[in-house]
């Protein structure tokens, strides 16, 4: 499906073009620190016509029907288009956690890795990630690696999102 740009986009958010709206779903958390489930949900991804997008996220864990069954993550912030293809995400968390991350895009593909956490003194340890965005038919879909806890980096969430 083609990706239609809106006009008063930056045209450096050009390659991020496929992100921009609403979506929703569901994936699966799992880590060795925690018993895997499923997670529902939903990212909002708008632009103002400055060269960023504002992107936010929240999920909640699942029951056994897909039910909502509690608050799950939240996270805010920007995704910076650099050229030649680079891109910044900057991601701030409830948790006390911030995040900077540096990577790529190509087309419909967006892989970022940590350039550097912040943790506030009561956060819980959190050391690096990787994450990968892909536009496939039409939706969504993502992963991530995480190193916490005294965890090596390892899977810890995917996601296949739609459009609402």
């Amino acid at each position: 499906m083609p990706i239609e740009i809106d006009p008063t986009m930056h045209p450096d958010c050009a390659p991020l073009a496929w992100m921009i709206g609403s979506w929703a779903g569901a994936g699966v958390v799992g880590y060795p620190t925690i018993e895997s489930r499923h997670f529902g949900q939903e990212v909002e991804v708008t632009h103002d016509g400055r060269p960023f997008l504002m992107w936010t996220s929240r999920a909640w864990i699942l029951d056994a029907d897909g039910n909502k069954e509690r608050p799950a993550a939240v996270e805010t912030g920007f995704w910076r288009p650099q050229p030649d293809g680079e891109v910044e995400l900057l991601l701030t968390h409830p948790t006390g956690i911030v995040e900077m991350y540096v990577g790529e895009t190509s087309p419909a593909k967006v892989e970022v890795r940590t350039d550097g956490v912040l943790r506030s003194p009561h956060a819980k340890d959190y050391a690096a990630a990787h994450r990968l965005y892909g536009y496939v038919n039409g939706t969504m879909m993502w992963v991530m690696d995480m190193a916490a806890v005294g965890q090596p980096l390892q899977s810890h969430l995917s996601a296949e999102l739609r459009r609402v």
